[in-house]
């Protein structure tokens, strides 16, 4: 008993971890997001800073997630718990490093006159932020159902994108004296697009742990 109580402590830190590192990546898309519709450089150059972090604390999960599985050798549902874990982290690093491909699209775009009017970037964004939370969600309390609803915002999401790039598009073919800026969000709204794929992994996951049978949310 005290042997199970140990391995429980421990995982219960491993999900906390998990946790923490999961609203440090909203953070910083909120950030990255922040940064671009206010054309704030100083921003957009610590969200970059900002992501030394979150790297750190993928290093720090996975040792701790691979020496629970060394030491404790767990079996069945535990073991698919940890290594669901582990392919989970590898998902938040990609997302927080789209938000780093943000802020440096930022920086690209400088001080010129914004067009992300033009967009629906901002919905995005917020959807992408909702979709972390829950796909974390849907994990830690094995809730399939959450995890099905972030599926369904993953083609909310790739309804926008396609909208967002053909308005784009358009003002481009019309403007092509703002080329670099409507590159950059062209290039923002394959970011976010990316981003909901990354996070509908981990509600996929999630989706494995408690069913223990692959699912395709986003067919």
């Amino acid at each position: 008993m005290v042997v199970r109580e140990s391995f429980d402590s421990s995982l219960q830190e491993l999900q906390e971890k998990m946790m923490e590192m999961g609203e440090l990546t909203g953070t910083l898309i909120e950030k990255s997001f922040i940064a671009l519709q206010n054309q704030d450089i100083e921003l957009a150059l610590r969200v970059i800073e900002d992501d030394d972090e979150i790297d750190d604390m993928q290093n720090e999960i996975d040792q701790l997630a691979i020496w629970l599985i060394v030491k404790e050798q767990p079996v069945a549902r535990d073991l698919r718990k940890i290594i669901g874990a582990i392919k989970i982290l590898t998902d938040v690093e990609r997302v927080a490093d789209f938000g780093v491909n943000i802020a440096k699209s930022t920086i690209q775009i400088g001080n010129v006159h914004s067009l992300i009017h033009l967009t629906d970037l901002e919905s995005m964004k917020n959807r992408c932020i909702s979709m972390l939370e829950k796909s974390l969600q849907a994990f830690f309390e094995e809730n399939i159902s959450l995890a099905k609803e972030v599926g369904d915002m993953d083609d909310q999401i790739d309804d926008l994108s396609d909208a967002n790039y053909k308005k784009l598009s358009a003002y481009l073919s019309e403007h092509p004296e703002e080329t670099n800026q409507l590159v950059q969000l062209i290039l923002v709204n394959r970011h976010l697009e990316r981003t909901a794929d990354h996070i509908t992994n981990i509600a996929e996951s999630a989706a494995y742990l408690i069913k223990g049978k692959k699912y395709d949310l986003n067919p």
